[in-house]
């Protein structure tokens, strides 16, 4: 199947177990599992407003193992903007992602342009904190791309993750909210609901 070029693509990046596919599955569906599983890799889609028109939100939840570099190399040349998450409980999970963003600047060249989120998740878990905000934020400066704290468990800042993402795309316009083209359906929720935004 061929792709559509007004799909945007995010690539979530980080060790594995900090969260990643829990900060996605809040985001897309809403929901937290406790329990952890790997993954290899998953993709989920989302509507989204692009340049006015309709477009598709496509978050690639990769692995947190090393043992794939082809596909973390697919992603990343296939990628629009990233996601780079560590665990606030792990000095080592930031440490992990220095070389993931070493080969997005390789691959991408200039990333002046490309939408990069920072983000520390897990921020639920205070008592095991071993990396302070001011680190992130520090790192964040290094890497002239954004930060952010999260919690996928108590859904603090997740959907402000993305529209943030999102925000920083400057090559064309893109949003949570759905603007312009809406279905009769879309208006009729509108009417009963003027709350719901994301689709």
């Amino acid at each position: 199947m061929p792709e559509q070029s007004n799909d945007y693509r995010v690539v979530v990046f980080g060790a594995g177990g900090v969260g990643k596919s829990s900060l996605v599955l809040r985001f897309v569906k809403g929901t937290f599992r406790e329990s952890y599983i790997p993954t290899i890799e998953d993709t989920y889609r989302q509507v989204i407003s692009c340049d006015k028109s309709i477009c598709t939100l496509q978050i690639t939840d990769t692995t947190g193992s090393h043992q794939f570099p082809a596909m973390q190399r697919l992603s990343i040349t296939k990628g629009h903007a990233f996601i780079l998450v560590y665990s606030i409980t792990s000095k080592q999970s930031l440490e992990e992602l220095k070389p993931i963003f070493e080969q997005i600047c390789l691959i991408k060249g200039d990333i002046e342009s490309i939408p990069i989120m920072l983000v520390g998740n897990k921020n639920d878990e205070m008592n095991a904190r071993e990396v302070e905000s001011s680190d992130g934020e520090a790192m964040a400066k290094r890497w002239k791309c954004a930060f952010m704290e999260t919690s996928a468990k108590t859904n603090h800042n997740i959907k402000e993750l993305f529209q943030e993402l999102l925000n920083l795309e400057k090559r064309r316009t893109v949003s949570l909210q759905i603007d312009g083209k809406k279905s009769k359906q879309h208006k009729r929720a509108e009417k009963l609901k003027s709350k719901c935004v994301v689709m």
